[in-house]
C-alpha cells in the first residue's frame, strides 16, 4: 500500500501569523519539566548505556584472569625479569607457563 504524501502548502512568513496560529505552534515548548514526561529506561536501553559506559580492560582469556599477591625471593625476581626481558612476555606470563608445567607434570605423575 503506497501512502499519500501531502501536498508541500507554502508556509506564511512568521510576521504574517496571527496570535492564534503563533500561540498553537509553541505549546509544546511552553510546558516546564518537560524530562518528567519520559518513562524509566528500557531493559534493551539499559542493557546499551552499560555497554556504552563499560570500561574496555584487557579480553578475556579462558575463565579471566584474578590478580594475586605472591611473595618471590628477590634473586629468583631478577632471574624472573632478565628471562621476561629475553623472551619479550610479562612476568604473569611466564609464572603462568610455569605453573602450567607443574600441573602437567603432576598430572602424567598421578597416571
Amino acid at each position: 500500500m503506497k501512502k499519500k504524501i501531502a501536498k508541500a502548502t507554502k508556509a506564511k512568513p512568521v510576521g504574517r501569523l496571527t496570535k492564534a496560529e503563533l500561540d498553537k505552534m509553541s505549546t509544546e515548548f511552553d510546558r516546564e519539566f518537560v524530562a518528567d514526561t519520559f518513562g524509566p529506561p528500557t531493559p534493551e536501553a539499559k542493557a546499551q548505556l552499560r555497554r556504552a559506559t563499560r570500561k574496555r580492560g584487557r579480553p578475556r582469556v579462558g575463565a579471566g584472569s584474578k590478580a594475586i599477591s605472591v611473595t618471590v625471593e628477590k634473586t629468583l625476581l631478577k632471574k624472573i625479569d632478565r628471562i621476561v626481558r629475553l623472551r619479550k612476555t610479562t612476568r604473569a606470563r611466564l609464572i603462568s607457563r610455569g605453573l602450567k608445567a607443574v600441573l602437567k607434570e603432576e598430572q602424567a605423575a598421578t597416571r
